[in-house]
């Protein structure tokens, strides 16, 4: 027994000199813990001739879990209610030590372990701070991983990062500077990583479109791979007319029967032909719906079974109800779904959504988005783009611990990756940082600007080096124009302002209307690839009678905003050349617009990829275009008239009015009336076609737009989806007129730890199950000094802390666990252990205690309260009264609140 003491003895006096101690006084004798216990902390290079045991755990992942056998469980989430409850609360395969072991437990062991169990549990659990200590000193306390749909802590994060850069400041010499050059050097290396890899993924899934939606008119005999345009190119230079090489927007026209022998239509494929009014061949119609529906269907199964499913554990942690009101986690994660936008917003602004953003999310999206807009559905890429490019962010930045354990740094990382999606999208570097800004980052450092706008450069070159169409374009609707606009045509771009404006917000009320009356409360709801199935059948059906519904909704796009060449095959069909040719044409747009927008309606918000920026932009210039026809048609009629002849030449009417320009003012007015962004799509409608020229009719009808749209529905269609889904969301650009006071919004019945009672192991396991039966466990709680606040810890940490003392260090429930010591009390270890026996054992919590909470008077403004949530990015703030506690604020209680406000008004 004394040989086993001396032995402990020296493991003891190997702990960490730059590591501060907590002392757990031991006064009854203790059971000496198993040594593949000890060492999952401790180092024992000479224990028994043994060898270190760490590699006897398998390497994390994703989906490692606590041990085998063991459901997966999270350090932020709270345990089983029932493991709750029991009084030795114990882990299958952690052996409890033997008697005859007495030994001290020490801060340095505590921090130190911090480390040691995220082996046994998710890469994304257990240790969030490397250098406790420094942490401790701050006053802020040490953190674990937040848990799943909770708010993080901005301040925390940004000491953290300070400690971080003093301490790398500190190291002198050649060292020193070389280390400070590789750090600042690692955003850089970051952005441009991911630049590279969206734009390559970017590339990847545009050649997958265009030979998709190829696919369900026919495929190419020569190479089954090759899409009709390359199709057609490949064979026109076979045939020898190199030097006449037929023109790419030839063969989207359908005019290459004649010209284009490779490529076979399904019909000539199977040698089956029925046709109807001599007009449609109906078996390349059911050709077209089949393959649409194949690929749409194929997509809702692969979103379906590669969700992610909430872990039982986290039900309770991630629900708050107050006022009728619930924010929580579904119990199925379909990630993939959906534009992403209004999430990567709700992440952007601050809260966790774990797998969101993960390595599983990316690649199902990249495939099943391909497959979708293969299939012609209403809806677009460049929305899931974003989200796309946000993924690649979230998992390059783990080569970077600076970013891999700061979620506020990392959060700088993904505002750069959606300005990279966005520029890929549109080729619009510029418009993608903007966007960023505008739209999706909460946070936004000057520093975050420069490096945003070189991953968007990034992207878009190389994207241009990979060349995706074979046009030598980014985007297949990029236009350039060579005839400016006339000064009476200002009152037609009004207009369009004024329709734009209108039907986009008519838009959003319609999609979010039907979400929630008839995709949420129907059958609908419990049949997600059924609805998917439904929706693809009826727009195939739809589309297919109509020329221009037929084709891709980016070739349409790019026909709608094209001059006229004085070609009537190469513009397909949408330039009037005489003036009784403008009716027919005009006819077909209107039954276009109107399939479009009400196919819209129902597709966004399906359980597959969809952006809505296509379908926008579509909508918008259909109306531009026909506005358009009808202007060129007056000048036609009335070359005469004054308004025409002052600014055109009366022998050629063709070039007085531009059609394809009323299409980029309509779409620019229609996405500003569903999204309401202004500055950074002027942007990308400049970078879009090149001329500056047009800049001033695209502001103006942006401009009006959205104060039209804002008069029927205050708010875009991402903030609408974020308050449908209850994504717990502080839009910090809103001023909200609030009408409680401080001390009525607090929660003044919240638990508290008094420092001055005994508080045991199983006591706070007691708390915690009431916190968690109440709806708030990823709060937490206050801890008093009799009335006077002096400090406060989260639920999250305070398990961790529970679990790790019960787990790895084998104490008992009755263990009484201090969470206030005097500052002189936090030391060095100097290798002296003491034993007491005999007596009760103490265990010190104060590492992971937040000694420094924000507080706030009673009488405060609730203005003010609001002010420093949005401005400092904060959890909680505690209410005071001279010192004495009062209540506490949380994030989510203050959500709640402000969305059962009646007034809430934009920011000016």
């Amino acid at each position: 027994m004394a040989g086993e003491n001396r032995r402990e003895e020296n493991l003891n006096k190997q702990n960490d000199d730059d590591i501060p101690k907590i002392n757990v006084t031991i006064n009854e004798p203790v059971r000496r813990p198993h040594r593949k216990t000890l060492n999952r902390f401790l180092t024992l290079p000479d224990f028994e001739n043994g060898k270190d045991l760490d590699n006897i755990f398998e390497t994390p992942s994703e989906d490692t879990a606590l041990l085998s056998g063991e459901p997966f469980h999270n350090y932020g989430h709270l345990p089983a209610q029932s493991s709750l409850s029991e009084s030795n609360h114990s882990v299958s395969g952690v052996h409890r030590p033997r008697p005859g072991f007495n030994k001290r437990h020490t801060w340095a062991a505590s921090i130190k372990a911090i480390a040691g169990p995220v082996r046994r549990y998710t890469s994304r659990s257990g240790a969030y701070d490397d250098d406790g200590l420094a942490i401790v000193r701050e006053g802020g306390g040490i953190r674990v991983w937040y848990d799943d749909y909770t708010t993080i802590d901005w301040i925390h994060d940004y000491v953290k990062e300070r400690v971080r850069v003093r301490k790398l400041h500190s190291i002198r010499g050649a060292r020193g500077k070389f280390l400070r050059l590789c750090d600042s050097s690692e955003g850089w290396i970051l952005v441009f990583l991911i630049g590279v890899v969206t734009a390559c993924i970017a590339g990847t899934v545009d050649s997958a479109v265009e030979w998709g939606s190829d696919l369900k008119d026919g495929y190419c005999s020569s190479n089954i791979f090759y899409n009709q345009r390359f199709c057609c190119n490949v064979t026109n230079v076979t045939k020898g007319n190199d030097s006449d090489i037929l023109n790419f927007d030839y063969f989207r026209t359908g005019n290459d029967s004649e010209n284009c022998t490779d490529w076979v239509n399904w019909s000539e494929a199977f040698d089956v032909h029925i046709m109807y009014n001599n007009d449609i061949n109906l078996f390349n119609y059911f050709a077209y719906v089949f393959v649409a529906f194949c690929f749409a269907a194929s997509a809702a199964l692969l979103v379906k079974y590669n969700s992610l499913y909430a872990s039982p554990s986290s039900k309770s942690s991630s629900k708050i109800t107050t006022n009728n009101n619930t924010y929580r986690k579904k119990e199925a994660k379909l990630y993939a779904a959906g534009s992403g936008i209004p999430e990567v917003k709700t992440i952007l602004s601050g809260f966790v959504i774990r797998g969101f953003l993960g390595i599983r999310t990316l690649w199902v999206k990249a495939l099943t988005l391909a497959m979708v807009v293969s299939a012609g559905m209403t809806l677009g890429k460049e929305g899931p783009f974003v989200h796309i490019a946000c993924c690649i962010g979230n998992v390059l930045s783990r080569l970077f611990t600076k970013y891999n354990k700061n979620e506020g740094k990392r959060r700088e990382i993904l505002s750069a990756s959606a300005a990279a999606g966005v520029s890929v999208a549109f080729a619009a570097p510029i418009g993608g940082v903007l966007f960023s800004l505008e739209e999706v980052s909460y946070y936004f450092p000057s520093k975050t600007l420069v490096r945003s706008f070189f991953c968007a450069i990034v992207a878009a070159v190389t994207l241009k080096l990979i060349n995706p169409f074979g046009t030598g374009k980014i985007v297949m609707f990029q236009v350039t124009y060579n005839k400016e606009w006339h000064v009476f045509e200002i009152i037609s771009f009004l207009i369009l302002g004024v329709v734009g404006g209108f039907l986009g917000a008519v838009l959003c009320e319609l999609i979010t209307l039907y979400t929630k009356n008839v995709r949420n409360r129907t059958w609908l709801k419990s049949y997600p690839i059924v609805e998917v199935i439904i929706v693809v059948i009826i727009t195939a059906t739809v589309n297919y009678v109509n020329k221009y519904t037929k084709m891709s909704s980016t070739d349409l796009v790019h026909f709608l905003f094209s001059e006229c060449s004085n070609n009537e095959s190469l513009d397909a069909g949408l330039c009037a050349y005489k003036a009784e040719d403008i009716s027919r044409i005009i006819l077909l747009l209107c039954a276009a617009m109107v399939s479009k927008f009400l196919t819209c309606v129902i597709t966004f918000g399906i359980r597959v990829p969809a952006g809505i920026f296509i379908p926008s932009l579509l909508i918008g210039a259909c109306a531009g275009r026909i506005l358009g026809l009808i202007v060129q048609w007056l000048s036609y009629t009335y070359p005469t008239s004054p308004i025409f002849t002052t600014v055109c030449d009366p022998s050629i009417t063709n070039d007085c009015v531009n059609p394809g320009v009323y299409a980029m003012v309509g779409a620019a007015a229609c996405l500003a009336g569903v999204t309401r962004m202004t500055v950074s799509l002027t942007v990308i409608m400049f970078e879009l076609t090149g001329a500056l020229t047009y800049i001033l009719p695209i502001m103006t009808a942006i401009m009006i737009s959205k104060w039209v749209a804002d008069g029927i529905v205050k708010h875009g269609i991402y903030d609408l989806l974020i308050t449908l889904n209850d994504h717990p969301f502080l839009d910090s650009k809103a001023e909200y007129i609030t009408t409680a006071t401080t001390l009525e919004l607090c929660e003044i019945d919240t638990e508290v730890i008094d420092i001055n009672s005994r508080n045991t192991i199983n006591d706070l396991k007691t708390k915690l199950k009431r916190l968690s039966n109440s709806g708030h466990s990823d709060s937490g709680f206050p801890i008093v000094d009799g009335s006077k606040l002096v400090g406060y810890i989260a639920a999250n940490e305070l398990e961790h802390a529970i679990k790790h003392v019960e787990d790895a260090e084998a104490l008992p429930g009755s263990t009484e666990c201090q969470f206030k010591k005097a500052e002189h009390e936090i030391s060095i270890p100097n290798g002296h252990e003491h034993e007491h026996e005999h007596e009760h054992i103490i265990t010190d919590f104060t590492a992971y205690t937040d000694q420094a909470p924000l507080t706030v008077s009673k009488t405060a403004s609730l203005e003010v309260v609001l002010e420093l949530f949005k401005k400092l990015g904060l959890r909680y703030i505690c209410v005071v009264n001279c010192g004495d506690y009062v209540g506490v604020i949380h994030k989510k209680q203050l959500l709640v609140y402000l969305r059962n406000l009646a007034i809430k008004t934009p920011q000016d």
